[in-house]
């Protein structure tokens, strides 16, 4: 199983926002620390404040923050949300799709992939805060100069 890079940067983006959840963080901020296209960023944070994962917060001082508690984002959820479909092939257009086996063996493989993301939630993923907020710091200050 592949996710998209969208998928990835939008896990990116909660795991920048969780690390510092009591921090309001511009999307050009999270887009250096982590080498990423600031273009890329914006809809992917647009989109999960539609979702309702994080909020903007304007001023100017403003930036997006998590909309609610980390223990409260499940990744699963984050995942179906970000990916368009998971069709790990096209069984649809396949000749053979009616007496083919590997149709169910995808689909339980795909349950069990998600069943596993299904178990996590964002505060799950950020154990090592403390190194994760060094790790970004780093980078930031290499950046930065």
């Amino acid at each position: 199983m592949r996710l998209t890079r969208y998928t990835d940067y939008a896990m990116r983006v909660l795991l920048y926002l969780g690390a510092q959840p009591e921090k309001v963080c511009s999307i050009g901020e999270i887009a250096r620390a982590y080498g990423i296209s600031q273009n890329h960023l914006m809809k992917v944070a647009h989109e999960l404040g539609k979702a309702g994962y994080v909020e903007g917060v304007r001023g100017r001082t403003g930036g997006i923050r998590l909309a609610r508690p980390a223990d409260k984002i499940n990744v699963g959820a984050v995942v179906r949300g970000a990916e368009e479909g998971f069709d790990l092939v096209d069984c649809g257009s396949c000749l053979i799709a009616p007496a083919c086996g590997l149709t169910g063996v995808l689909d339980e493989a795909l349950a069990a992939f998600m069943a596993v993301l299904d178990r996590y939630t964002l505060a799950d993923l950020l154990k090592k805060r403390s190194k994760l907020l060094s790790l970004f710091a780093t980078e930031l200050a290499k950046t930065a100069s």
